[in-house]
């Protein structure tokens, strides 16, 4: 995946065309929030409404939300700026929101400036999702121009909500990925996150510092937005950063907070295929100190830590190790609808990553029919049917419950029978 930042393409996409999926391709992808559930089914035999009808609602809605996020009800603005992320999340709403881009560019900066905790956490994810949205763009990059000082005064103040700075941590790195249009602004936000995160490296003689868990998720989110910016950078600043930081970043590993060990594992490794991609023959001084480390972290058996912690943590320092010593990386293929896209980078980890922490289930349907997150992964325009055959391919849930069920049955018998198969041991 290149690394170039300006793609000048947006979310949206136009007429009543949808792009196929057995799954999440139609207006269904909305059925897990109750408040949609009555107005985001296609018409089908049982006789719903038309979808004409079932969008025209749907819009009244959104309308709704848009309008309540100005609420006296605090509990009313956060169920409002909630509403719209489950409706940015799992849908495709460009032309919707293009023609609102500054009335909810104004609710999420007043809800960020006087809402406490839980509503500005709420307003930065959104921020986030209207960028996903509107694409890279001049749309975006006026979303971005408004709200980036707001979300940096909230981070580099200390006595600001921690919930509100974490999640301003983590969507300032995405919205700078997708709206940023000057690399040198990429860099200025990257010092932000370094301000931040580098307050957990551990001292000279191996000692942590005393960091509450809260304050360490903060500084994890700050390193992961970073090494999200790291994509992104130029030749030039990737060499400022290795020379700078990969010497200092092993000590991250010492960290007490699993997130954060594996934070800096990761984003090591990143690192380490960002600069061979450079420079094949790229050495790292202390290269033999760093795999003992991480063949340590692979190995862990430290009886203080939980189970589930060490269980995580070999896992991806397995694959960690792996990439610093022989430059290797574990393929995931992921499915959606009738595509498959491959995982085969750290850059393209770390890029899929931070579009799944905020679209989450929807993620699916957004790398079906959102063209930017598509010009990202090099998918392509979208595979698009109309939507009549849509609905003639798609399954019904009950047909879709049937099929579940006798594949259960099936299961269940051919394991029955393997156990019947199997050979009592007696006592001697």
């Amino acid at each position: 995946m290149p690394r170039t930042k300006k793609r000048n393409t947006r979310g949206g996409q136009h007429g009543n065309v949808q792009p196929f999926s057995d799954e999440d391709a139609s207006i269904e992808t909305l059925s897990h929030c109750s408040s949609f559930s009555d107005t985001t089914s296609v018409a089908d035999d049982g006789g719903e409404a038309s979808e004409d009808t079932a969008q025209e609602d749907f819009q009244y809605k959104l309308k709704g939300f848009i309008d309540s996020t100005v609420d006296k009800s605090a509990k009313t603005r956060q169920g409002a700026l909630d509403g719209l992320k489950a409706a940015m999340a799992t849908r495709i709403l460009y032309e919707f929101i293009s023609e609102r881009r500054m009335t909810i560019t104004d609710s999420i900066e007043r809800c960020l400036k006087k809402g406490k905790g839980e509503e500005q956490r709420a307003a930065a994810s959104l921020a986030c999702l209207l960028c996903i949205q509107l694409g890279s763009g001049i749309e975006s990059e006026e979303v971005l121009k408004t709200l980036k000082p707001i979300f940096k005064n909230i981070l580099a103040d200390g006595s600001a909500n921690i919930q509100a700075r974490q999640a301003v941590a983590t969507s300032l790195g995405l919205c700078t990925l997708v709206a940023e249009d000057d690399i040198l602004d990429v860099h200025a936000t990257m010092e932000c996150f370094e301000n931040l995160f580098t307050r957990s490296y551990a001292k000279a003689d191996g000692t942590c510092s005393s960091i509450s868990p809260q304050t360490s998720q903060l500084h994890t989110n700050a390193l992961l937005s970073w090494a999200l910016l790291l994509t992104i950078c130029t030749a030039n600043q990737l060499k400022d950063v290795l020379h700078k930081h990969l010497p200092k970043l092993p000590r991250l590993l010492e960290s007490e907070d699993v997130n954060m060990r594996i934070a800096a594992g990761e984003t090591i490794a990143l690192l380490f295929e960002l600069a061979r991609d450079m420079d094949s023959d790229f050495e790292f001084d202390d290269w033999d100190t760093l795999c003992n480390k991480l063949n340590a972290l692979a190995t862990d058996c430290n009886k203080h830590r939980a189970k589930t912690d060490k269980r995580k943590q070999r896992s991806v320092f397995r694959d960690v190790l792996k990439a610093v010593e022989e430059g290797d990386f574990q393929s995931e293929a992921i499915r959606f609808g009738t595509e498959r896209m491959t995982i085969d980078s750290w850059v393209r980890k770390r890029t899929y990553d931070a579009f799944r922490e905020f679209v989450g289930s929807g993620m699916n349907y957004h790398l079906q029919a959102n063209e930017f997150i598509r010009d990202v992964f090099e998918l392509g325009p979208p595979m698009l049917v109309d939507s009549a055959t849509m609905k003639t391919m798609k399954i019904s849930r009950f047909e879709r419950h049937l099929h579940n069920s006798a594949a259960f049955k099936a299961r269940t018998k051919a394991r029955n029978k393997f156990r019947d198969k199997r050979v009592d041991v007696g006592e001697f």
